[in-house]
Formats: structure tokens, C-alpha cells, sequence
């Protein structure tokens, strides 16, 4: 991970350095725990006697608190203290990780998720926190924030990979437990390197908006996670998500109300911040959807073990890594916007061409469908996170970022589902006139299709609403400086 950012920090000090290592790599592990465990899924329900219809709970109970607690745990790392929440959230995330790779039965794994989702809910905000405060605004920031931006993307595309090497080498515990080192690196590091950080007078917690819009997230993701298995007309489905709608609703009155906000909604309503975020979270939940597909197809309908998913997965870390390594290049001859749109295209070209896999060849077609899928979804994540936090005062960067990984968090928490549902319907439609393979197939390319249509959708949006016309390349060099250059070491 030293490698990985040190080209990009050339600039940094070597204690700004190590900072960007550790703040960074946090935001690297926490994305490749959510990811790890996806390909290992059909053998922890095997060792553990979980029912299929039970397995999403291995991600659910990660998603649920690492989605709905991340505003709450920002403003609470403000006002206690960034350091103290990020070692807190350290803590807990790393004592989950070992409770989950020894976990004895699912009930055990499903807390131990359930765990490492609220330290990732800790930790997130006041990782983003400290690295803001400790790199000025300016270049050094958002190379900083890119960098993060960049290995945050990375780390779920590398979990896929990763989990199913290391599933058929050692076995899925050991997913869990590499955390464990990990942590225990970064609990040093925290202590050694970083001072206690809180906002200067930082207001009251905002109680009735914290509790309503923890409350509408998680009841969001959970309807949403339920319709997969459910239905989306079944009342498990839709009534926390009516719920999550109007507590939403109930936060956004409160909020515009109070003198001191969880949100300062003037910041949200900034074209930028609002939909810049929008972008952000399709590309990262339409990915996820993909990558959900694409083990569905490679596993269940061609055959393939995990080791080997996880080696199809390859081609999508890799081609990610090249994305970091020539965004910079991107951004000064396009902008920021420019660079947007164009990942945010070859992502929807990437996830519609998959539509042409067939049940006895595409392997080839697949390599190249997800190269393309992970350059341009790596190209979407830097610039979106330069459009939500440009433009901004010190004081309000905070809040930005809190922002834009809610929307990160949220999207990685409903793609798979969504998707999947949409998918699941297809291939149950099917089965009564089409051999198993050939109606698991057909639920893909539906999937796929919807996919990309919605990438597609949020092309156009950034055309829309954030493009400049005459947006300066000058010092865009600044904003990115190969973030992925040594991103290969983790590829």
C-alpha cells in the first residue's frame, strides 16, 4: 500500500505519507470487506448449513449499519474527536473480523457482519475527517482525496478477485481474518502518526435528524435488500421502504428548521454536491449489480470454481489500476466533467455488451466487457469525488465528503439487490419453457440491460447538470497524480 500511494504524494512530506497510507488503506480494507465475501458465498452456505435464501444476510447485516449509522458517526466524530472515533471504529471493526472468521454457526457470522458494518460506520467519516484536516485545500487535498477515491473503488474490485483465491486456497475464514494484522497496523499507526482532531465549537447534535435519517437509510436498505429475496409487493419489502421514504422526508423538514443541522441543506442543494452525488451512487451500485451477475453466470451457468471466478474477475482490477494510472492525462484534456461523463459512458458500453454472453463461450467477451467496466467506473469515482468537493470552504468539506460516501456506502449496499431481483424474476419466468442454464442466462442479460441503461441515464444527467463549457485543464495535473501507480501492488 506504501507503493501505491507514494508516487502520488510526491510531493507530501514523509509523515503525510504514512498518513495517506493509513487513512487510505482503511478506506482500501473496508471496501474489499465488503466485496470479499461475494464469491465465497455458495461455500459459506455450505460449511455453515445456511439456506440460499439466507446468504444475503452475510451482506446485509454489513450493509445495514455501515449505510444507515455514517451521517450519525460523522457528526459524532466532530464533536468528540475524529481520532477517538477512527481507534474506536478500529477496534470494533477488527475484534469483528476475528469473531467472524471463527464464527461457529451463521448466527455468529451474521453478528460478526453486523459488527464490522458499524465500525466501517465509525471509521469512514473519521477517516475522511482526518485526512481533509490534515492536507490543506488545494492540490494536496485532492490528490489526497483522489488517491482515497481511487483505492476506495479498488478495494471492491480487488475483494471479488481476492475472495476467490483465497477461498479455494485457505478457505473463507481467512477472508475475515487477514483483517486482523491489518488493524492491528492501524491502531498503531493512529496512535503514532495522527493528532486528536474536533471541529472548533462543534454545534449540538442534531438528536431528531440523526435519529430520522438513520432510521430512513436503514429502512431503504433493507427494503431493498428484502425485495430480493421477497418481492417488492411483499410488506417485509415495502414497509420499511414507504418508512425510509418518509422519515427521509421527515429529516429533510427537520433540518430546514434547525439552527444547527445534522445536513446544512444549502450545501446539498449546490448542483455539484447533489448531482455529482447521484452519479456516484449509480456507478457504484450498477457495478456491484454487475459483478453480482457476472458470479452468477461464471459459477452457475459456465461451471467455474471460485479460484478461477476470482482469476475472470482479474481483468476488471487491472484495467481499473490503468484507469487511475491515465486519469490524470483524462482530466487536464477533458476536465472534470468531461472525464465524468466519458467513465460513466464506458461503463454503460462495458455492462451492455455483456449482453451477448452465451452458455458455452463468452469467457473472452467477458474479459473485455469488464476491463472496459472497471476503466471507466474507476474514472467516474475520481472525478465525482472532485465535483462534490470543489467549489467548497473548509468548513463545509466535511459535510461534502460525508455526503459523497452515504451516497458510496448506500450504492454498494442496494445494487446487488436491485439488480438481482430484476434478474431473479427473469430467470423464474423462463424456467417453465428453458433448460436451467439457458433461463439463469436470460435473468443476466436482463440484468446487464437495466445495468447500463441506468449508467447510460446518469451520463446524460452529468451532461446536464455538470458539464462546463469551457472547464480550464490547468492544474487538473494537480488534482490526480497517478493514483492507481502503485495500486498495482494490490491488483
Amino acid at each position: 500500500m506504501t507503493a501505491a500511494v507514494s508516487a502520488a504524494a510526491d510531493r507530501f512530506d514523509t509523515r503525510q505519507r504514512l498518513i495517506l497510507v493509513l487513512l487510505c488503506g482503511t478506506q482500501f480494507m473496508l471496501a474489499l470487506d465488503f466485496s470479499i465475501l461475494s464469491v465465497s458465498l455458495p461455500v459459506i452456505g455450505s460449511d455453515l448449513k445456511l439456506p440460499t435464501s439466507d446468504l444475503q444476510w452475510v451482506v446485509t447485516a454489513f450493509a445495514l449499519p455501515s449505510g444507515g449509522f455514517l451521517l450519525l458517526f460523522g457528526r459524532a466524530a466532530d464533536m468528540f474527536g475524529r481520532r477517538r472515533l477512527f481507534l474506536i471504529g478500529m477496534t470494533l471493526f477488527t475484534v469483528a473480523s476475528l469473531v467472524g472468521g471463527i464464527a461457529p454457526s451463521a448466527g455468529w457470522l451474521f453478528a460478526a457482519r453486523a459488527g464490522q458494518g458499524f465500525g466501517a460506520a465509525i471509521l469512514t467519516p473519521a477517516a475522511m475527517s482526518l485526512l481533509t484536516t490534515s492536507f490543506e485545500e488545494g492540490p494536496r487535498r485532492n490528490r489526497a482525496l483522489a488517491v482515497n477515491g481511487s483505492l476506495l473503488s479498488l478495494g471492491f474490485l480487488t475483494g471479488v478477485v481476492l475472495g476467490g483465491v483465497i477461498t479455494d486456497a485457505l478457505g473463507w475464514r481467512f477472508t475475515l481474518l487477514i483483517n486482523l494484522p491489518l488493524g492491528v497496523l492501524a491502531l498503531i499507526g493512529t496512535v503514532a502518526l495522527i493528532a486528536e482532531s474536533r471541529q472548533p465549537q462543534a454545534p449540538r447534535l442534531d438528536l431528531p435528524g440523526a435519529v430520522t435519517v438513520t432510521g430512513g437509510l436503514l429502512g431503504i436498505v433493507y427494503g431493498v435488500t428484502a425485495a430480493e429475496r421477497n418481492g417488492w409487493t411483499s410488506p417485509t419489502s415495502f414497509v420499511p421502504l414507504i418508512g425510509g421514504v418518509v422519515l427521509l422526508g421527515a429529516f429533510l423538514l427537520i433540518e430546514s428548521r434547525r439552527r444547527d443541522p445534522l445536513i446544512d441543506l444549502r450545501v446539498l442543494r449546490r448542483r455539484t454536491v447533489g448531482w455529482g452525488n447521484l452519479t456516484g451512487l449509480v456507478t457504484f451500485s450498477m457495478v456491484t449489480g454487475v459483478v453480482f451477475l457476472l458470479t452468477l453466470y461464471m459459477q452457475q451457468v459456465r461451471g467455474l470454481t471460485p479460484f478461477n471466478t476470482g482469476l475472470c474477475f482479474a481483468s476488471l482490477g487491472v484495467a481499473a489500476v490503468l484507469g487511475g494510472v491515465v486519469a490524470p492525462r483524462i482530466l487536464a484534456k477533458l476536465g472534470v466533467s468531461g472525464t465524468l461523463i466519458t467513465g460513466l459512458s464506458l461503463q454503460a458500453a462495458g455492462t451492455l455488451a455483456l449482453v451477448f454472453l452465451r452458455t458455452t463461450d463468452g469467457i473472452p467477451l467477458l474479459l473485455v466487457a469488464t476491463a472496459v467496466i472497471g476503466f471507466g467506473h474507476l474514472l467516474s469515482v475520481v472525478a465525482y469525488m472532485i465535483t462534490v468537493t470543489s467549489g467548497l470552504p473548509d468548513e463545509e468539506q466535511g459535510l461534502a465528503t460525508g455526503t459523497a460516501y452515504t451516497a458510496q456506502q448506500v450504492g454498494l449496499s442496494i445494487g446487488t439487490p436491485i439488480i438481482s431481483s430484476i434478474a431473479v424474476a427473469r430467470m423464474d419466468s423462463l424456467r417453465a419453457t428453458q433448460a436451467v442454464p439457458e433461463a439463469l442466462l436470460g435473468g443476466v442479460h436482463l440484468g446487464v440491460i437495466v445495468a447500463g441503461l441506468v449508467a447510460v441515464a446518469a451520463a446524460l444527467v452529468a451532461v446536464v447538470f455538470l458539464r462546463r463549457p469551457a472547464e480550464p485543464a490547468t492544474g487538473l495535473q494537480d488534482v490526480v497524480t497517478t493514483p492507481a501507480a502503485g495500486s498495482a501492488t494490490v491488483s
